[in-house]
């Protein structure tokens, strides 16, 4: 495990089991490993990407904005879960990921596989997206990986086969959530979740 997590420090990309599908990784700090990521998967620059954290105390330092305000709630009311929620990005922190949306990201705080788990801790996050080539299938197993990306990354982290339902992925950037699409878990009842979250919220004083 520790050659993963050493190749993600270096800048280079590594493939992950993660709570849905395989997913392709590298360092999200700077741009250029991003940018490598997007060449080995034949993603378009202007496409997001996910960050995926640790944890949430690790969500909140990569993205300070978010503590104190709505998106610290809906964090913390679906997080960790099978979610991407894309949440406001005032700052426009990591636009290399953020596509043509800079004031918006999407982030995971994902329950993960043993393995992936320990080397996520070791990183603290990453930019992480499904690890196939553009248009591809979404893998469960390495076996469904194309050999290309198989070939061109640093290490390769064996889960056996994974649940291969891709997140749910929520949009909670903008006056009302939308949903961009089902998956791994209900959209309704996460938006439940989040609104029940936003409403316990204490009334300012006045």
């Amino acid at each position: 495990m520790n050659d993963a997590a050493d190749a993600i420090r270096a800048g280079k990309a590594v493939i992950l089991p993660t709570d849905t599908v395989y997913g392709l990784a590298s360092a999200v700090h700077i741009a250029a490993p991003v940018e490598e990521l997007y060449r080995l998967k034949g993603r378009d620059a202007d496409q997001p990407s996910a960050l995926l954290a640790a944890d949430l105390e690790m969500l909140f330092e990569c993205l300070p904005e978010l503590r104190g305000r709505d998106g610290e709630l809906i964090a913390r009311a679906l997080l960790p879960g099978p979610y991407t929620l894309v949440l406001p990005n005032p700052a426009r922190r990591y636009p290399w990921i953020t596509g043509s949306t800079p004031e918006a990201i999407g982030v995971r705080v994902a329950p993960l596989p043993p393995a992936a788990d320990r080397i996520l801790s070791a990183v603290g996050c990453v930019v992480a997206t499904s690890a196939n080539l553009r248009g591809g299938p979404e893998p469960r197993r390495i076996a469904d990986i194309a050999p290309e990306l198989l070939e061109r990354v640093a290490v390769v982290v064996d889960g056996g086969e994974l649940p291969g339902t891709p997140s749910t992925v929520l949009d909670f950037s903008g006056a009302e959530p939308r949903v961009i699409r089902e998956g791994a878990a209900p959209a309704a009842e996460a938006i439940g979740r989040a609104s029940a979250a936003l409403a316990s919220r204490p009334s300012p004083s006045a």
